[in-house]
């Protein structure tokens, strides 16, 4: 996927069959953190706080799969009559992209057990974590087209 240009609030890129199917893959893992990652405090003070929080992003999961759903449906043309096509984003839309992209980048991150480095990363890279590694990588590479979008770059 190749960034080709910003107007107003609208992003275009140029992404080919194979990147397509790749974004759709990754994004079919959304999502991918674990609920109980996220904690108010270590010491777990106020259980009926950290219930609200698990509510809240529950609640916005949920309006991630659905969103995410109609965006696949209304993109599953895309690249079908040329080798490669042009996904246009709207700023809501690719901030929206980006934060699911994200979980599945942090999520699989956490699945390889929180590697810190490459040393570390290649350490845990076995048969098993190779999908997680695949995923992480590749919701990376997403990301950094995107944000070089907003960038303007």
């Amino acid at each position: 996927m190749k960034f080709l240009k910003a107007d107003k609030d609208r992003f275009t890129c140029r992404i080919d069959r194979q990147e397509k199917r790749h974004l759709f893959k990754v994004l079919e893992l959304y999502p991918l953190i674990p609920a109980s990652h996220h904690r108010l405090s270590r010491t777990g003070e106020r259980p009926e706080d950290q219930r609200l929080l698990e509510e809240a992003l529950a609640a916005q999961r949920l309006q991630h799969r659905n969103q995410l759903a109609q965006w696949k449906v209304a993109r599953s043309g895309l690249c079908e009559e040329t080798p490669t096509g042009v996904l246009t984003l709207k700023g809501a839309e690719l901030e929206w992209l980006l934060q699911v992209l994200n979980d599945v980048r942090v999520g699989s991150w956490l699945a390889l057990g929180s590697p810190d480095g490459p040393v570390e990363i290649l350490a845990a890279l076995t048969d098993k974590t190779a999908p997680d590694f695949w995923a992480m990588e590749v919701s990376g590479h997403f990301q950094a087209v995107l944000l070089a979008a907003v960038r303007g770059n």
